[in-house]
């Protein structure tokens, strides 16, 4: 049999190094397949194309292969943290990949590393607020975590309410209170925004959760109890015993808390189950002690990747479990991704035993000795134990809606006599379009593949040129600016090809009304990482699906008709009768009669999930686009002289956009920086 690859490709295979480094395989669409590690380049990267790979999952791969990249790095360590991050940031098809839908939320303490002013703090910066928050990091600031919900952080917020009596108001708040709120009739603030705590009495309670947070438990009840005894000695009892129920109220917490432990102080716990195909990771925090509580992930690719790694280690054979070998694989992948250029704790408890080359790179990018403890004893087997059990039934939930999702899936095609062959790749996109009375019109694009939503491929569009209103203008609109290019695509793909050395660029203005305005790039693209759409473009779907009944299908068939599209791809949802759940009807642009599924059809669930799916995403964006457009949005910063700082300092003075368009322009002079020629400004331009 032929080789499939190029002399050139395997010229470049035999001349490559025996160094370190990382291999990248890509098709001859420019995708990228795979991402690998090797301690040889040569050796590693050899053994895809000499040995017959038949018939596998890691045949299918190397068929594939038309490029390579390579990269030499100096050790083995520092090619397995640049293949995660590579792994991570491209999304390659045949690497096991976990994705992180957001950041970890951390426990914020305003202003306690800020530096000594000259000239005195602001009452704010004088009572550190605690807060809730996720993004970047500010020096000036402390931060508590990281958490692995945002439960956990507001319930370490409430534990710190009631023994510490911190303030979780805003600045603006706090600078404008004539008395105390609700928190501090309830004890859970000390009520410092109208003096009732002396600032250095609450820079101590500050001080003592901050230890709190830190696991010093202890240190912090003798703290207390030596503040508590001098107060008794000097007679002011009333200080006494408040620090008295201080005492008490952090000794019932740590009381309640029965998974604490003040020995370990920050520990991340790993437990893996390996089952059906599927895997998931649950990571269990450990901070200061106290058990956050934790979190399942799932990656992708478990089994290509899994194969591929086998057919091609150069480990010696030794007698393991095939499932064992995968839980190790997914376990070491989650470990490098998840702690790739992050903080991390120097202590994880794992439920299988992790490579030393793994722990060597992670010691290397932490500038400090990390271990990992497999078949831990004491409390931390009760940890692990704890996520193990919780690591079974996330993974035992997943595989049953996956298996109800497939059947909702089969079940729709077998209503709308779809090919039941490819289920799997089925792709199913729904417009649904809001607005408020003709206000802020937006139409949203959700998209199904794979059984499951594709958040990362979901399209909000803009709407406008069109009479307010009118729902089946902006729905001829959002259809004409999806497929537009995918009709010309489908066009040229069909004509002779062209004698130009550059193809035109698609006219999309071509297929629009003249009263229409026609963008070529949607108002929100969520897509954060390379997919299939965003290598390649997107495809026609199997079934375009339409938030509405007879005419707003009659208008997409106008436009499929206008674009040359298979008028049977469109589905329109018609509500039922009084517009009651399960009772919906589906309408048919081909001239098909109505069909109702039933209410209790497996069919209809799917297609409502994906219809109020698109409801949710597109009345989410018309209510941001809306609040924009009341509020003025960024009007301030537009205007000349007035840039991010005195904007800040405009909306913290007046708190917000509506509070400095009502001020005058003496109450405007009165913010620094803001001279009486750019008050003046200010406000012809809010008025």
């Amino acid at each position: 049999m032929s080789d499939p690859h190029s002399d050139q490709l395997l010229s470049e295979v035999a001349a490559l190094p025996g160094l370190p480094g990382v291999y990248r395989y890509f098709d001859a669409q420019g995708q990228l397949l795979y991402v690998g590690k090797a301690r040889n380049l040569k050796k590693r990267v050899a053994s895809y194309f000499q040995k017959n790979h038949d018939g596998t999952r890691i045949g299918h791969m190397v068929g594939k292969i038309a490029r390579m990249e390579t990269t030499v790095v100096r050790s083995e360590a520092e090619a397995l943290l640049l293949e995660n991050n590579l792994i991570k940031t491209l999304n390659p098809r045949f690497n096991i990949l976990f994705r992180d839908d957001k950041s970890y939320p951390y426990l914020k303490i305003t202003g306690t590393r800020d530096k000594p002013l000259a000239r005195a703090p602001s009452p704010a910066q004088a009572f550190p607020r605690m807060a809730y928050y996720r993004g970047v990091v500010d020096r000036r600031h402390s931060y508590f975590g990281p958490y692995p919900s945002a439960w956990a952080v507001k319930e370490s917020i409430t534990l710190l309410q009631k023994v510490f009596r911190l303030r979780t108001c805003e600045d603006t708040v706090f600078a404008n209170r004539t008395r105390p709120c609700l928190l501090y009739q309830i004890k859970r603030c000390s009520g410092p925004c109208v003096d009732l705590i002396d600032s250095e009495v609450y820079s101590q309670d500050v001080r003592d959760a901050e230890r709190f947070l830190r696991g010093e438990t202890q240190a912090v009840l003798d703290t207390l109890e030596q503040r508590m005894l001098a107060h008794a000695e000097k007679l002011e009892f009333e200080q006494a015993a408040e620090l008295r129920n201080q005492i008490t109220a952090l000794s019932r917490v740590l009381h309640q808390q029965a998974v604490d432990n003040v020995s370990d102080k920050d520990v991340d716990v790993l437990a893996v189950k390996v089952q059906g195909g599927r895997a998931c990771v649950n990571l269990a925090m450990i901070r200061g002690g106290r058990h956050l509580g934790d979190r399942p992930y799932f990656p992708a690719h478990v089994e290509d990747a899994a194969a591929i790694d086998h057919a091609i280690s150069d480990e010696p054979p030794v007698e393991v479990d095939p499932a064992e070998r995968v839980a190790v694989q997914v376990l070491e992948a989650f470990i490098a991704q998840h702690y790739l250029g992050v903080a991390m704790p120097h202590t994880l408890v794992t439920s299988h035993a992790v490579g030393k080359p793994l722990l060597d790179a992670l010691t290397e990018q932490t500038g400090a000795k990390v271990n990992a403890v497999h078949q831990p004893r004491e409390h931390r087997r009760i940890w692990l134990e704890m996520a193990q059990k919780n690591a079974d039934i996330a993974l035992a939930r997943l595989l049953a809606e996956e298996g109800s999702q497939q059947a909702r899936t089969r079940a729709l095609a077998d209503a709308l006599h779809l090919p039941d062959d490819q289920l799997d790749t089925l792709r199913i996109e729904c417009f649904d379009i809001s607005h408020t009375a003709g206000e802020s019109t937006q139409a949203s694009c959700v998209v199904f593949e794979g059984h499951k939503m594709q958040n990362s491929q979901y399209r909000r569009y803009k709407i406008e040129g069109i009479t307010p209103g009118d729902d089946y203008a902006a729905m001829r609109q959002v259809l004409l600016r999806r497929y537009g290019r995918i009709a010309e695509a489908m066009r040229a793909d069909d004509a002779p090809p062209p004698d130009l050395t550059v193809p035109a660029e698609p006219d999309l203005a071509a297929h629009a009304e003249p009263n229409l305005t026609v963008q070529a790039e949607p108002v929100e693209a969520q897509a954060m990482e390379p997919t299939a759409e965003s290598v390649a473009g997107p495809r026609m779907p199997d079934l375009v699906l339409i938030d509405g009944g007879k005419g707003q299908v009659s208008m997409a068939r106008e436009v499929f008709e206008q674009l040359g599209l298979d008028l049977s791809l469109i589905v329109g949802v018609e509500k039922g009768e009084g517009r009651k759940v399960g009772l919906e009807e589906l309408v048919f642009a081909d001239g098909r009669e109505k069909v109702y599924l039933g209410h209790d059809s497996a069919a209809l669930m799917l297609v409502a999930q994906i219809r109020d799916e698109a409801h949710r995403f597109a009345i989410t964006g018309m209510r941001a686009q809306r609040a924009k457009v009341r509020t003025g949005g960024s009007r301030i910063e537009d205007i000349p002289g007035v840039g991010p700082k005195k904007r800040a300092r405009l909306l913290q003075r007046f708190g917000g956009v509506r509070g400095v368009a009502s001020a005058s322009v003496e109450d405007l002079c009165t913010v620094e920086g803001i001279s009486a020629e750019l008050a003046d400004t200010i406000y012809r331009a809010l008025h």
